[in-house]
């Protein structure tokens, strides 16, 4: 079988796990490790063992598991250097560099703005990307380290990926970015916003059925989520991000 397999699974009170594997060759992956204990369950029911793990950003719920997992699977661990703050790393990643997962290969994306050191893992074979928590179903991550204008150059580099990628988010906050979504269409200059309407619909049916509104396609945040689309109202870089860090201060007080 060729290809890449994805496991997603939830993990903690709202953080996903994924567990990816080469279909080629059977090398595996863990994108972040929210809990230990949960993500070897995970590989003994699915029967996989683990190779590696590919870390987006040092906070707890995707950097906390590493050293639990590395001493049960001898896996090695990849990520940014900044991950060195609470888990062991083996070999630091940045935004331009390639991990091949078999056969496989990553785009490493640089991604601060959450944090200083986040990066993504984009498979343009595959159409998919993980992208921790710089850009979620409907809306963003937190600019805890960066500034406005890391995390809106960052939303560009995903924006530049093929519009049907699907992105993997490391959270399932999409009924409170709906709700806000909802609220800026009062204030904000659209005078309307159909596609959002639609994707209201189909979210609070995911929900409902508990399914997971994570993977998200690109195409679809690019139509209706509000820290692409109104930003993007604006000319140049300097006035998106300006909008961009606007809106994200209003999410904040939300």
């Amino acid at each position: 079988m060729s290809g890449l397999q994805i496991h997603l699974f939830p993990a903690l009170s709202d953080n996903y796990g994924f567990l990816i594997r080469d279909g080629a060759t059977g090398k595996t992956a863990s994108i972040d490790t929210p809990d230990a204990d949960t993500i070897a369950t995970e590989l003994s029911r699915l029967g996989w063992g683990l190779d590696y793990i590919l870390n987006t950003h040092w906070h707890r719920d995707h950097a906390g598991g590493n050293q639990a997992l590395k001493d049960r699977f001898g896996c090695t661990i990849y990520g940014p250097e900044e991950v060195t703050k609470i888990a062991p790393l083996d070999h630091i990643l940045t935004g331009g560099d390639r991990f091949a997962l078999g056969e496989t290969i990553f785009d490493i994306l640089d991604l601060k703005g959450h944090t200083l050191g986040h990066i993504g893992y984009s498979a343009a074979s595959e159409q998919v990307a993980f992208v921790g928590d710089c850009l979620f179903p409907l809306g963003c991550g937190r600019l805890f380290e960066g500034t406005a204008e890391d995390m809106w150059g960052s939303l560009q580099r995903i924006m530049a990926l093929d519009p049907e990628t699907r992105l993997y988010s490391a959270h399932e906050y999409t009924l409170s970015n709906l709700k806000f979504a909802e609220s800026l269409r009062q204030t904000e200059n659209l005078e309307s916003f159909p596609v959002l309407e639609a994707r209201a619909a189909q979210v609070r049916q995911q929900r409902d059925l508990g399914e997971p509104t994570v993977p998200s396609v690109l195409a679809d945040e690019i139509a209706s989520n509000p820290f692409l689309v109104y930003p993007l109202q604006e000319s140049g870089f300097a006035a998106q991000a300006a909008k961009f860090g606007e809106i994200r201060k209003q999410k904040d007080q939300f």
